[in-house]
């Protein structure tokens, strides 16, 4: 299916995904505007959220099966297989996130039917940013997003921490968005455009790659994505935001917000400055920095949310390898490493917001001893999630760890390569404790967890994101096949003939 993205129908249809998660938006913001009372309008307002995301991804799938591919000119929505699959895995993240609530909002008493509306505006935004050609568009699909997190992160208004963690979100969001801002407007400055396309052409045919406004640009916009994903030296939010939100939330930032940003970030290098060396640099060197930092604080947490939300930050610089690495090689590694990273996380954070109450800050490593003699599956199903952000053998995380791996050995980036080996050696120093307690350490006392209950819809997304770590991790052929097929597909677009001769436009040339 072609489409001309300059002719109004063709492009409703390209953005058919994101036209009905709006329109469910507004049905569920009605809905929970008329019903609000209790926990059961709240539950309903959850099945309609889950309901507007399954027609999303329904839409996205037909979008798919019909081949659609772009026609013409330089458009400001892409259409191609990149952001196909990264829109059903934030559909998806989204859809468990949605159903690991349902228990905790009204275990932890938090009547807010807002939250899933926040949820499916955060989703919209997510996939403006991976979908985005142009960078007003990445830039108003990030903000539609920070906004609706924001207030996430602080929805439980009896908690003094989860009010301190969204203004701390904030503050320093807001500062990093303008950095993002400037950078654009420099980038513009350089170029004459926004549109990725032609930043891409402008800067290839005429010699842009050494101009000083257009790397002080890049370098902008670095800072500004550097925060979205939590990397080194810009991560100094996320340990308290992860540790002071609602775990439910926690686990929807460290997948679905990071797999977006990690996304529109990558767009973004590879088509507008895929003619700039500087970036693969200066991403190698915040991607070592990022690994390391992540996985040496990691060791000296002692709590579980807060030891995951520096795992993160290390697992933001494994992906930010595969970025670095660029091509198709680096594409195909980014979606396989978010894919089996999102499970595992979703999973992780689902079994967390079981073990604890009041945002389980609480919760330490030395609590879960003797987890397995009280709730043998629960133990199981964590000690998975864990040997997966490891990169044990036998899990989707060894798979994505092994893919990236490899992408940057291919690519002649071996400093890479060893960091990325020798900090998940260090990882192993803060995983593996996790496991020991729960196996080889007896209970505390009696009955130490005999409260732990995690809910039959929470122990249903527990249960298929273990099954799928240990699907994939054996047999990973298909999603490997899909990867590499999307990241072949994601490319500059070829300088045409006549634009080594065109002069630079002093307009926008991005619609």
């Amino acid at each position: 299916m072609s489409l001309d993205l300059s002719i109004p129908t063709d492009l409703l249809r390209a953005l058919a995904p994101e036209l009905v998660l709006t329109v469910a938006a507004m049905v569920v913001l009605l809905v929970a505007a008329w019903r609000h009372e209790t926990s059961a309008d709240t539950r309903v307002i959850g099945w309609l959220t889950l309901a507007g995301l399954a027609a999303a991804g329904a839409a996205v799938g037909w979008l798919w099966w019909n081949g659609a591919r772009p026609t013409g000119g330089p458009a400001m929505i892409a259409v191609d297989d990149f952001r196909l699959v990264v829109d059903w895995l934030l559909l998806g993240a989204t859809a468990l996130t949605v159903v690991l609530s349902f228990d905790y909002l009204e275990r932890e008493r938090l009547l807010a039917p807002e939250y899933f509306v926040l949820l499916v505006f955060a989703t919209l935004g997510m996939m403006l940013m991976a979908g985005g050609d142009d960078l007003m568009v990445v830039f108003l699909g990030l903000e539609l997003m920070s906004v609706s997190v924001y207030v996430l992160a602080g929805i439980n208004r009896r908690s003094p921490a989860a009010a301190e963690a969204a203004l701390k979100y904030f503050l320093l969001g807001a500062f990093a968005s303008g950095f993002l801002l400037y950078g654009i407007a420099l980038v513009y400055g350089a170029t004459a455009a926004t549109n990725l396309t032609q930043i891409g052409i402008q800067v290839r045919t005429l010699g842009l790659t050494n101009s000083p406004m257009l790397l002080i640009g890049l370098g902008l916009l670095l800072v500004g994505f550097g925060f979205k994903v939590a990397a080194v030296p810009f991560h100094m939010w996320a340990p308290d935001v992860y540790d002071g939100s609602p775990t439910p939330v926690t686990g929807y930032m460290a997948t679905a917000v990071k797999a977006a940003a990690f996304a529109a970030l990558y767009r973004v290098l590879t088509e507008a400055f895929d003619g700039v060396v500087a970036w693969h640099e200066i991403v190698s060197w915040l991607a070592v920095a990022t690994m390391v930092v992540g996985n040496v604080v990691a060791l000296a947490q002692r709590t579980l949310k807060r030891m995951l939300a520096y795992s993160s930050v290390a697992h933001a610089g494994y992906l930010l390898v595969a970025v670095a690495v660029g091509a198709e090689a680096g594409a195909a590694a980014l979606l396989v490493y978010l894919v089996a990273y999102a499970l595992t996380t979703l999973a992780a954070f689902g079994l967390l917001a079981a073990l604890g109450r009041d945002g389980e800050r609480d919760v330490r490593i030395d609590d879960l001893a003797g987890l397995a003699q009280r709730r043998p599956w629960l133990a199981l199903a964590l000690a998975v999630c864990m040997l997966s952000l490891l990169g044990f053998p036998g899990t989707a995380g060894f798979i994505g760890k092994w893919y990236i791996l490899t992408a940057a050995a291919d690519a002649g980036r071996l400093l890479l390569a060893a960091v990325l080996v020798l900090t998940t050696v260090v990882s192993a120093g803060y995983y593996l404790p996790v496991i020991m307690a729960v196996y080889m350490k007896p209970e505390p006392f009696e009955q130490a967890h005999a409260g732990v209950r995690l809910g039959r819809l929470g122990g249903l997304v527990v249960a298929a994101s273990v099954a799928g770590l240990l699907f994939f991790g054996v047999r990973p052929n298909r999603l490997l096949d899909l990867a590499k097929a999307t990241g072949e597909g994601l490319h500059p677009a070829p300088v045409p003939a006549a634009s080594a001769t065109a002069p630079l436009s002093s307009t926008p040339i991005g619609r």
